[in-house]
């Protein structure tokens, strides 16, 4: 293993726990470059363009899912790229106040890929890989 693979496994992992239960920027900046970018090719992120912003659009997830937790599924780091992988599983149920209906009590089982690039030790860009119409219909909203 690589000096800086078992670092950016890590800093993976402390950011998936920070960011996937609701933490927001504050609780996720550690792990990443200041300016660090985000993209998915969705709706429901389309102004999202920072890791950032995309830290506080979980964070306001978690309030209208509260029960929303993540299974990651699968962890796989390119050494040769200087990235890694994710594969999870999301639940929720849509039983907090937000969204654009009222709470529906309808859950949702979300399979995400995120792909992040790292500079050092911290991340540098992050794709997340979603079909968030499939989710939206889950929970209601479409």
């Amino acid at each position: 293993m690589l000096a800086y693979e078992h670092t950016i496994a890590e800093t993976a992992e402390r950011l998936f726990e920070a960011c996937e239960t609701g933490k927001g920027w504050a609780g996720c900046r550690q792990y990443c470059h200041p300016d660090a970018t985000f993209t998915a090719q969705t709706d429901a992120l389309a102004d999202v363009t920072t890791r950032e912003a995309y830290t506080e659009w979980m964070l306001g997830l978690m309030k209208i899912l509260p029960d929303g937790e993540a299974e990651v599924r699968s962890f796989a780091v390119d050494e040769m790229h200087h990235n890694l992988a994710v594969f999870e599983i999301f639940r929720g149920t849509h039983t907090g106040d937000g969204g654009p209906v009222p709470p529906t009590g309808r859950s949702a089982e979300a399979d995400y890929v995120y792909v992040m690039d790292f500079d050092g030790d911290k991340i540098r860009h992050m794709t997340k890989i979603w079909n968030d119409v499939a989710t939206m219909r889950q929970i209601g909203w479409a």
